[in-house]
């Protein structure tokens, strides 16, 4: 599963960024022409409204399961929300992987 979350994470980077970044050269850290763009029809308010909960869900599952786990570096991914949901919860998810993985490699040599 690593290398497929690893591919998500790179997918969820890339494609927002490549949104963004030609936007962001453009107009500059715009925030009310953001705002207004962002909420200028049905369909964008949609996909915001929809980033928004999904980045507040895997905010929450972050915490949770990072601290349940005791993953290092758990709070990275919620970094990377600033980026967006698409690529925060593949890197959690690889993170989480790799935690587990190196758990049952350390039970197995016990």
């Amino acid at each position: 599963m690593q290398p497929i979350y690893l591919r998500l994470c790179l997918a969820g980077a890339a494609l927002p960024l490549s949104q963004f970044v030609p936007w962001l050269a453009a107009h500059g850290l715009h925030l009310p022409l953001l705002l207004q763009q962002a909420s200028a029809s049905h369909i964008a308010a949609f996909a915001w409204a929809d980033v928004l909960v999904s980045g507040i869900a895997v905010a929450v599952f972050v915490v949770v399961e990072g601290r349940r786990l005791a993953m290092p570096r758990w709070w990275l991914p919620l970094c990377c929300l600033a980026v967006g949901p698409s690529l925060a919860l593949p890197l959690f998810l690889l993170l989480r992987e790799r935690h587990l993985g190196a758990g049952k490699l350390r039970a197995g040599v016990e």
